[in-house]
């Protein structure tokens, strides 16, 4: 009795539900082990269903899961004038940065392969429908499983524990799989990613650069990948002490750019603020200026706030006093100030909207739909075209908060 009473609370927990024309969703899912890709958010009718294919070579390589089952991608094949065009999405979805985390998280589709589910989705940035999706549409289109917990970075171990933190090798065991299945030949390419998925995105871009050949049109995204080095509302450093965690448990340390490393500790070198003005193949950041997983987890997390001023504020935008929306504007300064010197470069891209978001290329309602987010008019996906195929510049930087009344805020129940 009391097992089915705990099922029915778990599920009760993770309901996914519209509120008032806001999305609601619960933050704890959100904030640890985040939702896939807000994927119920908005029906899409008949979404395209990708099975996933296990990497065979990828157990000798020693390139798996947290629990040692072998990684996974989903493909589907382009078509037409996109068949040597590929599209590489890195799955989003937290970090652990201790053993009790790491090993809570090796029983979940975040850490193991066996709990993956065998179809997913493919909408936003991966829909096969032009009307969806107009310039990646017929491409070559990869979804690639996050089962390592440090942005597909790490390479380590912990034998008591039976954990193996082998981001990297996988990282590198999908790429040489997709080469062998035509991506060698590819004459476009584009690195996407979402949140942990979007910092990965950034810190493999010049790696996936230089997989290709120099003929090859390479670039990369980071949808929501730009985690800051903020300080929370108490004062301390809740992301910092997060992602140093991360970066000495998985042994990152090896794998992140040596231009930093040259001259940063190995956790400034996981803050993407630290590491964008040094990547020489061109970028898109696409971020929310008051990025919902952000304030969750690293400005307001309940840890730093223990008597709850922020816990309406952090659950719902509306609900914010006028001195919390003030912190949140300094937040979005820090940001705008930590992409001054990438935007100056003519080949990089810049999509900053003034929402309470997180991962808007996923979701088909933010990337391409009749009400999507707009800046001047342009939406998202509009706006990573219009930069990919060089049509036009895209620095795209939102007026502050609450001007913007295209936005799919995110309201957490």
């Amino acid at each position: 009795m009391m097992r089915h009473l705990w099922l029915l609370a778990t599920l009760g927990l993770v309901l996914v539900k519209w509120v008032h024309g806001f999305v609601g969703i619960n933050e704890t899912e959100l904030s640890y082990i985040e939702t896939y890709s807000y994927q119920g958010f908005k029906a899409v009718r008949n979404p395209l269903m990708v099975g996933l294919t296990l990497i065979p070579s990828a157990g000798a390589k020693g390139a798996v899961c947290l629990d040692g089952t072998l990684p996974g991608y989903h493909l589907h094949r382009g078509y037409g004038s996109g068949a040597n065009s590929w599209l590489i999405q890195l799955e989003g979805g937290g970090w652990c940065n201790n053993i009790r985390t790491c090993v809570y998280r090796k029983k979940t589709r975040r850490g193991s392969s066996t709990y993956m589910e065998k179809q997913i989705p493919f909408t936003g940035i991966l829909s096969e429908k032009a009307e969806e999706n107009p310039d990646f549409f017929n491409w070559n289109r990869v979804k690639l499983r996050y089962c390592d917990g440090a942005s597909f970075t790490g390479d380590g171990e912990d034998k008591a524990a039976q954990l193996q933190f082998r981001g990297q090798r996988i990282w590198l065991a999908a790429m040489e799989d997709l080469m062998a299945k035509g991506m060698r030949f590819a004459n476009q390419a584009l690195l996407s990613g979402c949140s942990a998925g979007g910092l990965a995105s950034i810190l493999h871009c010049d790696e996936f650069r230089g997989l290709l050949p120099r003929r090859t049109k390479v670039k990369c995204l980071s949808d929501a990948g730009l985690f800051l080095d903020a300080i929370d509302v108490s004062g301390g450093r809740t992301l910092r002490n997060m992602y140093s965690g991360v970066v000495h448990l998985q042994r990152v340390q090896n794998n992140l750019p040596r231009l930093c490393t040259n001259h940063l500790d190995p956790t400034s070198c996981f803050f993407p603020q630290n590491l964008i003005g040094n990547v020489q193949t061109p970028l898109f950041i696409l971020n929310a200026a008051y990025d919902s997983w952000q304030i969750q987890s690293s400005i307001a997390p309940p840890s730093a706030d223990p008597h709850g001023f922020w816990h309406d504020c952090r659950l719902n935008h509306a609900k914010c006093t006028s001195s919390q929306i003030q912190y949140l504007q300094g937040f979005r300064n820090q940001m705008l100030n930590a992409i001054k010197g990438f935007s100056m470069s003519r080949q990089n891209g810049l999509f900053i909207n003034s929402c309470f978001a997180h991962c808007q290329t996923e979701r088909q309602d933010t990337w391409f739909a009749d009400d999507s987010p707009v800046i001047g008019n342009k939406a998202v996906a509009i706006a990573v075209g219009d930069w990919y195929f060089d049509r036009a510049g895209v620095k795209a930087v939102d007026c502050a908060y609450p001007c913007d009344k295209s936005c799919h805020n995110l309201v957490f129940k």
